[in-house]
């Protein structure tokens, strides 16, 4: 892991040096758009709505607008706001657990002691320990002021990011206001339910079954070699013959369903799942449009001449055959 900042916890007359780690992490499958017809990456501008000029970051500055009016603020405006640069993590509190709702938090950061002695870091573990507390803290992070706690997860401190009270919204259903009669059989009948399926939480035991279909669905086409040459980035893509993608498509929904619990789901056909071979990735990306004009079909996007010669060819075909006549 490496520190995303560094501070110092301010427990009364204690110091305590730390550094600051994100105790998460998004597994999810980075994706980007791409030009359907010949699988060109898009990309964004920041171009300016009154000169239409592409403006770099650096030449970037923040703005505020309301009523028709709107103030721009520099970077050096806003470095000058004591708070955003403050690298203190000041306790202002120390409260029990369960009042905190878990509606509040945020993310979550490990802190590690950035001294040679780590005396001060223990000793406000030792002390969230012995009372059962969690100290409320206030920081600024990432150019916002921010609300905290401070808690115990086994030998390390983790700082857990809190909403600011005016940012949890109020719940209000007219619905749930009307008078509703439950019987005592109902009752009893959905406790059974709960102790049907109660247990002990443990998150290893469950899996994001959508980024694992889709992980399975990127190797499968891979493997196939539907891929494009991501240096180049140019050509026509792969199409699916003989309804191939469709099998996979298939098999991959009955696979989830059958996990869901769809139990007399069929299992997907292994041929289709999982090619016997593997080819070349990056050799089968450059030949497909050749492949198509090789079989006398014209590709959907136009491929790349391979030389000038080759371009010329039916200039120099027209002109002999107008020389003949």
């Amino acid at each position: 892991m490496r520190a995303i900042w560094k501070g110092a916890i301010a427990f009364g007359l204690v110091n305590v040096p730390v550094k600051v780690y994100s105790a998460t992490e998004d597994h999810d499958i980075s994706l980007h758009q791409v030009h359907n017809a010949d699988g060109g990456r898009i990309r964004y501008q920041r171009r300016c709505e009154v000169c239409s000029k592409i403006v770099d970051y650096e030449d970037i500055d923040k703005a505020y607008e309301d009523d028709g009016r709107t103030v721009v603020l520099t970077r050096e405006e806003l470095k000058s706001i004591p708070a955003e640069n403050s690298h203190e993590i000041e306790v202002v509190q120390f409260v029990p657990a369960d009042q905190l709702d878990p509606i509040m938090f945020e993310k979550s950061y490990y802190l590690e002691p950035d001294s040679k002695s780590p005396k001060a870091y223990v000793l406000l573990r030792r002390a969230l320990e012995d009372t059962d507390r969690v100290a409320i803290v206030q920081f600024a992070l990432r150019d916002k002021t921010r609300l905290g706690a401070l808690r115990i997860r086994g030998d390390v401190l983790v700082l857990q990011a809190l909403l600011w009270a005016d940012e949890v919204r109020e719940a209000s259903f007219p619905a749930l206001d009307t008078s509703i009669r439950i019987s005592a059989q109902e009752r009893e009948m959905s406790a059974a339910l709960v102790d049907s399926m109660a247990a002990d939480f443990e998150p290893e035991q469950f899996t994001d079954e959508y980024q694992a279909q889709l992980r399975q669905l990127i190797e499968a086409k891979l493997e196939k070699g539907e891929s494009l040459d991501t240096e180049e980035t140019f050509g026509t893509p792969a199409e699916a013959g003989s309804g191939e993608v469709i099998d996979l498509m298939e098999a991959l929904k009955r696979s989830l369903e059958k996990k869901r619990g769809g139990g007399d789901a069929a299992a997907p056909d292994e041929s289709t799942a999982k090619p016997a071979t593997k080819p070349s990735v990056k050799s089968t990306a450059a030949k497909p449009a050749a492949k198509k004009t090789a079989a006398g079909s014209a590709p959907k996007t136009a491929a790349k001449p391979a030389s000038k010669t080759a371009a010329n060819a039916p200039k120099a075909a027209a002109k002999s055959t107008r020389k003949g006549a």
